[in-house]
């Protein structure tokens, strides 16, 4: 019950010292006045007596007690003790009035706000004894009523139980409050220990910082981010932390933080300890006071050293070949712009390996790819200072130089001739070799055309045979133009009825002794939209480059496997050719064997592929047993153009050919060249010791046919037995010429 009690009560006190002194200087100035109202008051009235100086005689030494004391209560129960009488020293002038008495409810109330039982009790307890003293001594100062002045003590305990009731609903008031900020300082305490938990227990560090930089507080994550010990030294601030700015320095950033509410910032530092590079983002916040001067800032870090690290390995893959090592295409085609910009312009040298098909399918890719990287580390120690390289993709790199065309094909030159020292790849020495092309750039507008024309220059070099270097012109544009032109042209052709768009026409071989068309040679033509027809040369370049050439070379088996079926027996064989491209293709052969199983009727004898000697030459094994099936197939094989590559009598004897086919290079005028004549006895000699039949192309004269009969070459070819011609009018011919070799 007790406890129950007491749980009603006010404890009293629990004022913060600021609190406490602010209010109590407000009663002391109050008390103060009270004095000087009493004077004035008892001017007015003429009753400046002896009640009156009684008063002020004993309420100063309150004031000054109240103002020097130190101690709280003792200063709280002095004014307590000068309100008691200053209410009755104002009710003894006004003679007892009853009204005058209210002023002990007006200092009860007052008293109040010191919320300690020490002046309340005291004024309650002074002024029930006021009331009895002087009420039984001077009854007539301290009552107005004849009733009092009988019954002095019944009327001071009346007057005790008014004034403490009314402190009772002051009590109340007091209790109700204090359990009011019970509970909110409850509400307060519970929120700090979550914030605290929150600060303490969170992985991210934190810290708080006064305006002048010194550490406050912060949390473990923080400490354990800057490796701090766990007492610090006094006045330990910014300035005293083990980490260092790298190009930056701590000074302004206070100046920066207290400008604004929130600041963010991204800086590398470097570890006092150990030396470590680490880069951190910051985030504060400033506290204000009132009066808008900086109290607290509140910084939260974070440690983004490893997705720095991250953006930095991705800025360097986007900008970077990731085999070589050399500028992606898009970061040199930003660069080169940069480098245009204001400068004297550029050379672009646009690079190709030659023959590198080659190095993939014999060696693999994994071979090329090292071959890849030794190119670009070569390049790299080859170009000037300032230069530009990137790989545009597979074996192509490009070259910006600045300067004029003189310094551009300077080094494109110096490139050629490193290059002919062979390449060390894995432990080995390969021989690489270049194809150049050079333009140049004025300004950053001829950034890309500049690109595109040494690409055009670099084909040119590649068509010319390679390593070299060829500088653009526009008549290399125009050649571009057309095999693009071509290109367009074939892809509608093979997407269209390619009987009717690509027609293949066939050219008559014949016995040199009687002219009688033993065989025949497909040739692939194409339709054009107007209806003309057009020769190899305005589409097979672009075929060979784009690889349409496999879907063309398909449709000429087919068509020439479907004539050997109509013409039967009047026709001793049809020779077809055969690109590198289309022979390194997997699926060649599985192709040729489900075409000839389709025709059972064709003796695969009668089917003949000519390959040309500078493709078996740049060939890999596979392609070597590639045609060992094909032979295994019944099919024979034609080496094609033969004398025009690196020909050799001895060379031969490797390849698994049937027939050998001279150029016409070898042909025309042999009738009035001895060499030549020699040469191609002497072909012929071994062709026919080797079991090869030989065809000589390109016959074009009476009289080099003659010879060529003469040197014992069996079999012409060439204008002067007709040119390429449609199936119907190649049959025709077939049928006058079985009319004239008939007895």
């Amino acid at each position: 019950m007790l406890k129950r009690w007491q749980s009603w009560i006010p404890a009293g006190g629990g004022l913060r010292d600021e609190d406490w002194a602010r209010r109590h200087r407000l009663l002391t100035l109050l008390l103060a006045a009270s004095v000087a109202g009493l004077t004035i008051f008892g001017a007015f009235r003429d009753a400046l007596t002896s009640p009156w100086l009684i008063s002020v005689l004993l309420v100063l030494p309150c004031v000054v007690a109240a103002a020097r004391v130190r101690h709280r209560r003792l200063a709280s129960v002095a004014v307590a003790f000068g309100f008691v009488v200053v209410c009755a020293g104002f009710v003894a002038m006004c003679d007892g009035l009853t009204e005058a008495h209210f002023t002990f409810f007006i200092a009860v109330a007052a008293l109040a706000l010191y919320r300690d039982w020490a002046p309340f009790g005291v004024f309650l307890v002074a002024t029930t004894l006021d009331h009895a003293v002087l009420g039984s001594v001077a009854s007539e100062h301290t009552f107005d009523h004849h009733g009092a002045h009988v019954h002095p003590l019944m009327w001071a305990a009346l007057h005790g139980v008014a004034v403490l009731l009314a402190a009772g609903f002051q009590l109340v008031q007091w209790a109700l409050t204090e359990d009011e900020e019970r509970r909110a300082q409850e509400n307060l305490d519970d929120r700090e220990a979550q914030l605290s938990v929150a600060f303490d227990e969170t992985p991210v560090p934190m810290a708080m910082f006064s305006p002048t930089g010194e550490l406050l507080r912060m949390n473990t994550a923080y400490k354990r981010w800057l490796r701090l010990p766990d007492e610090l030294p006094a006045g330990f601030g910014v300035a005293d932390l083990p980490i260092t700015p790298v190009g930056n320095t701590m000074d302004g950033l206070f100046d920066n933080l207290a400008d604004k509410s929130t600041y963010n910032a991204t800086r590398q530092y470097r570890r006092n300890d150990t030396g470590e590079i680490i880069w951190a983002e910051a985030h504060s916040t400033s506290l204000f006071d009132k009066d808008g001067r900086l109290k607290l800032i509140f910084i939260h870090c974070q440690d983004v050293t490893e997705s720095r690290r991250q953006q930095e390995e991705l800025n360097h893959r986007v900008r970077h070949d990731a085999l070589t090592g050399l500028l992606s295409r898009s970061a040199f085609e930003i660069d080169l712009e940069g480098l245009l910009t204001g400068g004297d312009g550029a050379t672009v040298l646009y690079l190709d390996v030659d023959r590198f098909k080659s190095i993939n399918d014999g060696s693999g890719h994994s071979a090329g790819d090292s071959v890849l990287k030794a190119i670009a580390a070569r390049l790299t120690a080859l170009v000037p200072g300032g230069s530009l390289i990137t790989r545009f993709g597979g074996d192509e790199f490009v070259v910006a130089v600045p300067g004029g065309p003189e310094v551009g094909a300077h080094v494109g030159e110096s490139i050629l001739a490193a290059f002919g020292e062979p390449l060390p790849v894995e432990d080995n020495l390969l021989t690489v070799s270049l194809s150049i092309g050079l333009a140049v750039a004025g300004d950053a507008d001829q950034a890309e055309d500049a690109v595109l024309a040494a690409d055009t220059a670099m084909y040119s070099a590649k068509r010319s045979g390679g390593n070299r270097l060829k500088i653009f012109n526009e008549q290399m544009r125009v050649s571009v133009q057309a095999r693009i032109a071509g290109e367009k042209m074939l892809r509608e052709a093979l997407a269209g009825d390619r009987e009717q768009t690509l027609p293949v026409w066939f050219q008559p071989i014949v016995r040199a002794a009687d002219g009688e068309i033993l065989g025949a040679e497909a040739l692939i033509r194409m339709r054009a939209a107007d209806g003309s027809i057009l020769a190899p040369g305005h589409f097979i370049p672009a075929a060979e480059e784009t690889g349409l050439i496999v879907p063309l070379g398909e449709h000429v088996l087919i068509m020439a496997l479907r004539q050997l079926m109509a013409w039967r027996d009047q026709i001793g064989y049809i020779s077809v050719n055969v690109s590198p491209r289309q022979l390194a293709e997997p699926d060649f052969v599985p192709l040729l064997a489900d075409l000839l199983a389709a025709a059972p009727e064709i003796d695969p004898k009668r089917l003949i592929l000519e390959i040309t000697e500078t493709a078996l030459l740049g060939s890999s094994r596979d392609v070597t047993e590639r045609l060992e099936m094909i032979k295994e197939l019944g099919v024979r094989i034609a080496l094609d153009d033969f004398g025009t590559g690196y020909s050799s009598l001895t060379w031969l004897q490797n390849i698994p050919a049937d027939v050998v086919k001279l150029d016409r290079s070898f042909v025309a005028g042999l009738s009035t060249d001895p060499r030549k004549t020699s040469i191609i006895q002497a072909v012929l000699w071994l062709a026919k010791s080797l079991g090869m039949s030989a065809v000589a192309e390109g016959v074009e004269e009476e009289a080099d046919q003659h010879a060529l009969h003469a040197a014992g070459c069996e079999l012409l070819q060439g204008y002067l037995f007709g040119k390429p011609m449609p199936p119907d009018e190649f049959s025709e011919r077939l049928q006058r010429s079985r009319m004239a070799t008939t007895p």
